[in-house]
């Protein structure tokens, strides 16, 4: 569910950005919540334990498909768990890959519960910007190990993170050794020390009118290419932070529809390329 603080909100609006190009914008106050009702996809909800033994509720989303697929880690933004998370988690399903999306807040709430328990917007972004990155690795980790098990996954597993997320799918890159790829969307990079870790090629979406994340982007293009390693980032001109959000709008910038547009097409090609 999205919680109280947000439904009906901007946020709610926000989650047609990931939606199929052909799912028209419904003349509801939650278009979010009518794509998850009318889904086709198998969803549930489990519980993993993570090293330090918390307790992790994670959505999974099921592909359609015949033969194992890849799983793809999906980390919520500075929000927690929303029901865009869940429609992200719906359409990368719907591409033909395992979505798991963990609620890296489960426990953290008043009264011991989860994103949905934070009665405002900015008790739950103080909630997630408080994480503590060894935990949020370790709910990372539970996340990944639970779901690459799965008889329906190949045993591959790519991230993808939008803001605060996109930050720790860089940084779980420089964690896990195994992960087969990392899609950052307009999120920090890990320190120097961590990036000399990164084994997986990893792939930035930024926007050129987003100088706070964007104005990082050439020294760490330069860190990474010193280091050996793969890191492919993409400056969408004349779109601002948080394109894939803003581009659900009608009357959202033509630069952040364009990229969105763009961004969407390349999400299809890395993810189908592993």
């Amino acid at each position: 569910m999205l919680p109280n603080f947000v439904r009906g909100s901007s946020l709610a609006i926000f989650c047609v950005a990931l939606l199929p190009a052909g799912f028209a914008f419904a003349q509801q106050p939650d278009p979010v919540k009518q794509r998850l009702e009318s889904s086709r996809r198998h969803h549930e909800w489990v519980t993993v334990t993570s090293a330090n033994g918390r307790k992790v509720r994670c959505a999974i989303v099921y592909p359609e498909v015949k033969d194992k697929a890849t799983s793809v880690l999906v980390i919520h933004e500075i929000f927690g768990m929303t029901d865009w998370v869940r429609a992200v988690a719906d359409a990368v399903a719907e591409k033909g890959y395992v979505a798991i999306a963990p609620d890296l807040l489960s426990g953290m709430g008043p009264g011991g519960g989860d994103s949905d328990a934070f009665k405002s917007v900015d008790d739950a972004r103080k909630a997630v910007s408080g994480l503590d990155d060894k935990q949020v690795m370790a709910d990372l980790d539970a996340a990944a190990a639970y779901v690459t098990k799965l008889d329906a996954s190949n045993g591959k597993l790519a991230t993808i993170g939008f803001c605060w997320g996109g930050g720790k799918s860089f940084a779980y890159a420089a964690h896990n050794p195994k992960l087969n790829a990392a899609l950052v969307f307009y999120g920090t990079a890990p320190d120097d020390a961590a990036m000399e870790k990164i084994k997986a090629p990893v792939y930035g979406f930024y926007g050129g009118n987003d100088r706070r994340i964007t104005g990082q982007v050439p020294r760490v293009t330069a860190k990474m290419k010193e280091l050996g390693k793969k890191y492919e980032p993409v400056v969408y001109e004349g779109a601002g932070h948080g394109f894939m959000r803003t581009a659900a709008y009608p009357d959202a910038p033509e630069g952040d529809v364009k990229a969105y547009k763009e961004a969407r097409e390349r999400v299809k090609k890395i993810l189908a390329g592993l």
